[in-house]
């Protein structure tokens, strides 16, 4: 089966990269390096650099390379920036995404993994989450991935696509033998920050609000493997491939740390007392984000391997 991963040079996309190639997958990585690394591309896969919404050039790579189904990253993803530039998010989220669809649709390409997240349900009331609960996101990254959803159903529903969408919490680690691993710039991902701060590469690591209502007054977050992340990718194409139909599916651990107890784990862990800042809060951050994953285990298989927080951080 050939494979077009878009925002594959990306931590997430790259780590999928491998996990296809290594599972028996041709893999052609689209990524126009806005935020990927063309050194983090498996060598083994196939690489073009362009942007999804250039019409010609991406249906002459589906076309020529034979594409069966695409894996879909290529997005901007920091909740921050996307408070202060919602167009920019738009633009790159779901304007693309919708280019996308419409070259695949020409192509009579219709299958589609999509990364999504769990910013999607916002501020739930209950956790573990559930993907039955409400989704009401909270910043404007969140709701580019609702949209792209409801795109997705809707291109379901009218032109016969077939989709898994995988809202995933927090992706930490790296790959086991050490190619590739976290290098976004700027990095915003708390463990490697905290890790550089330990490495004296940053003067302190901060901590955006301390009056949340949690145990301890900061965020608490579902850390998943990066490893875990690919492997769940790799069942969700085996799944429209081989069974066929359109799920949606939690991606965590199931096992939730705040913002301070990741950062004294750490410590323990590299036996470094690093300095911390504590500052307000961040727009649109929910408090605790801990998701269930009990559908794509039962429907899918997928068991992670390597989401506990010590393996995360060594």
């Amino acid at each position: 089966m050939n494979i077009l991963v878009t925002g594959g040079a990306g931590y997430i996309g790259s780590h999928t990269v491998y996990e296809l190639l290594e599972s028996g997958y041709n893999v052609v990585v689209y990524d126009n390096l806005s935020r990927g690394h063309v050194a983090a591309v498996d060598r083994r896969a196939v690489f073009v650099e362009g942007d999804i919404r250039n019409h010609q050039l991406l249906k002459n790579i589906i076309s020529n390379n034979t594409i069966d189904a695409v894996v879909h990253f290529a997005a901007d993803s920091q909740v921050g920036e996307s408070m202060e530039e919602p167009s920019k998010y738009y633009n790159n989220n779901v304007a693309a995404t919708l280019a996308l669809l419409d070259t695949m649709r020409d192509c009579k390409v219709n299958k589609i993994i999509f990364s999504s997240t769990a910013a999607v349900y916002g501020e739930p009331s209950n956790w573990p989450i559930l993907e039955n609960m409400p989704t009401i996101p909270t910043n404007v990254y969140g709701r580019t991935k609702l949209v792209i959803e409801g795109m997705l159903a809707d291109f379901a529903m009218a032109y016969g696509f077939e989709y898994v969408s995988l809202r995933y919490f927090n992706a930490a680690g790296a790959l086991k033998n050490g190619r590739i691993g976290e290098d976004h710039a700027p990095e915003t991902h708390l463990i490697p920050l905290i890790l550089k701060t330990a490495l004296g590469q940053r003067k302190e690591i901060g901590i955006f609000g301390n009056d949340y209502d949690t145990e301890d007054g900061t965020c608490i977050r579902d850390y998943i493997h990066v490893t875990d992340l690919a492997a769940a990718h790799r069942l969700a194409l085996e799944h429209i491939i081989n069974v066929g139909g359109s799920r949606i599916y939690n991606l965590g651990s199931e096992a939730g740390f705040s913002v301070r107890q990741v950062i004294e784990r750490a410590k323990a862990i590299t036996g470094i007392d690093f300095s911390v800042k504590e500052t307000p809060r961040r727009a649109g951050d929910p408090a605790v984000l801990v998701a269930s994953s009990a559908r794509i285990k039962e429907e899918l298989g997928w068991q992670p391997r390597y989401s506990d927080l010590d393996n995360i951080i060594v």
